[in-house]
């Protein structure tokens, strides 16, 4: 029998969430739910230098407006917590000592000034990379460099040391990613890495590994900035001799820019006055605020859609999921090792087929809000009306009293560029007969004002389709919106004769 999957989000709490950690969070949610899995949330928290207050709840927030559900976390318990990794810190030393035990680590005590003059030593002898490794540790203040008693001597008098992993000299470390199957290295390129700070706190990668172990993950699904920590990550693995449970690795493809080049940032949305992140994140150091996609108006299951299909795809040319038809399809097999371009189009076009796919009633009532902002009354089955004459044009649900505001007041000005057009002879002479078939029409209905309308014009020898621009921006002072006539017949007789007689007023009898 099969281990059941445990996957874990673990974001540090050090900012808002970027869009490429939502989808990280994504893959391993659907994972977890496709196997009937476990998806965990924790806080790698380790370095207290960079947490910033607030970003714990805006990770918990985000992913819950996406519809991601944790089964275990931070916020809501479970059988591995604590879930915060600075509440687990004192069972981080026991494994440290551990490694020291086994020939696997070593107290290092070399000050900021001596580490930087080791660096400066090798950059002059032309060094590429200076690094703390298996040559260069020898000359330095550590346990393998220094006597035993002196060692002990330090440690008695309590002087600063960090443990650092001893790397091991010109091996090859051999990593199966599902995701980019071999990726071999050989320890000759890699550092000793600090996995205990002289605060007491563990690095990343000792609490990584550590808590990985602890919480039984099977499959560790992380961005492909990780990549180059993974080989330390499994010789901390065989130091443990917890090869056996070792998770298999899938290293995620970058985010990118829209036009491809170089990995996506929130300059990317700035640049182009869009969204970055999934929901309104206040800076507590500036107190500025960055709009999210949820108080922008998004619908969260498109973005979740959106999200999927960057480096993804499902084998064939189905774009829209919901999110049980995402864990259905989804496989990590499929993600792709290449980076994804974020097209902000492209999910512009995504929330336009959530929107169009909503009922007229359900998002009557979401832009209530707006009338009411406006100053207007609300009539429900007038609202629902006029969201089915402007559905095709939206993208956003905000975008509809900007769009619609004619609905509901009449225009007090008018598209120039479409008066200097059409505003012309003989169009005020038919426009001012056409006040008046209006006026005298007995039934009103689209079907009606349509028909009045092309014979009024038929009688002054006139084509109707050179005309219907210029009734337009009298009756909205837009050269273009949703189908006139059931515009027309929504607005009502009075208001129709009344914004024909003001655009006469203000454009000219001609």
């Amino acid at each position: 029998m099969s281990t059941p999957v445990r996957v874990r989000f673990a974001p540090s709490p050090t900012g808002p969430l970027h869009p490429g950690g939502v989808r990280t969070a994504l893959f391993n949610y659907l994972l977890a739910r496709q196997t009937g899995g476990t998806f965990i949330l924790r806080i790698e928290d380790t370095d207290q230098t960079r947490f910033v207050p607030g970003a714990e709840q805006f990770i918990i927030e985000s992913l819950e407006w996406c519809g991601m559900k944790f089964d275990e976390g931070v916020h809501v318990g479970g059988p591995h917590g604590p879930y915060r990794q600075s509440e687990r810190k004192a069972m981080y030393r026991q494994y440290a000592d551990q490694l020291i035990a086994a020939g696997h680590a070593y107290y290092a005590f070399d000050t900021e000034e001596e580490l930087e003059e080791m660096r400066e030593r090798l950059k002059k002898a032309n060094v590429a990379s200076p690094q703390y490794n298996s040559i260069t540790r020898v000359n330095m203040k550590n346990s393998l460099s220094l006597p035993a008693d002196e060692v002990q001597r330090r440690l008695d008098a309590g002087d600063p040391y960090v443990i650092r992993f001893k790397m091991p000299r010109n091996e090859e470390v051999r990593v199966k990613d599902i995701i980019r199957s071999w990726v071999v290295v050989n320890t000759s390129q890699l550092d000793d890495k600090v996995l205990f700070k002289s605060d007491g706190m563990p690095t990343y990668h000792l609490a990584n590994v550590v808590d990985d172990y602890l919480m039984k993950i099977t499959h560790v699904i992380r961005g492909e900035e990780w990549l180059p920590s993974t080989p330390l990550h499994v010789l901390l693995y065989q130091a443990f001799g917890w090869e056996a449970v070792m998770p298999q690795f899938a290293h995620l493809p970058l985010l990118l820019k829209p036009d491809g080049d170089g990995k996506l940032s929130k300059r990317d949305g700035d640049r182009l006055g869009l969204p970055f992140y999934a929901i309104n994140w206040t800076s507590p150091e500036t107190g500025e605020t960055t709009l999210g996609y949820r108080e922008s108006g998004y619908f969260p299951e498109a973005y979740v859609n959106f999200l999927a299909l960057l480096g993804w795809n499902p084998g064939d040319n189905r774009e829209i999921f919901s999110l049980e038809e995402l864990v259905q399809a989804f496989s990590l097999e499929r993600v792709n090792k290449h980076g994804a371009r974020y097209d902000f189009t492209k999910l512009n076009w995504f929330n336009q087929q959530y929107l169009r796919n909503r009922p007229h009633a359900e998002l009557a009532e979401m832009v209530v809000p707006q009338v009411l902002a406006a100053g207007h009354m609300v009539d429900m089955d007038f609202l629902t009306e006029a969201i089915r004459l402007m559905n095709e044009r939206m993208t956003l649900v905000g975008d509809f009293y900007k769009m619609s505001q004619y609905f509901f007041e009449a225009p007090t000005t008018y598209d120039e560029e479409v008066v200097a057009k059409r505003w012309k002879a003989p169009v005020p002479a038919f426009i001012e007969k056409l006040q008046a078939a209006f006026a005298g029409l007995n039934s009103w209905d689209a079907a009606s004002c349509e028909a009045i309308f092309n014979e009024t014009a038929t009688a002054m020898e006139l084509k109707p389709g050179q005309l219907m621009q210029a009734y337009r921006l009298a009756i909205s002072g837009q050269g273009a919106g949703p189908a006139i006539f059931e515009l027309t017949a929504l607005l009502g007789r009075d208001q129709i004769v009344a914004r024909l007689a003001a655009a006469l007023n203000t454009l000219g009898h001609g």
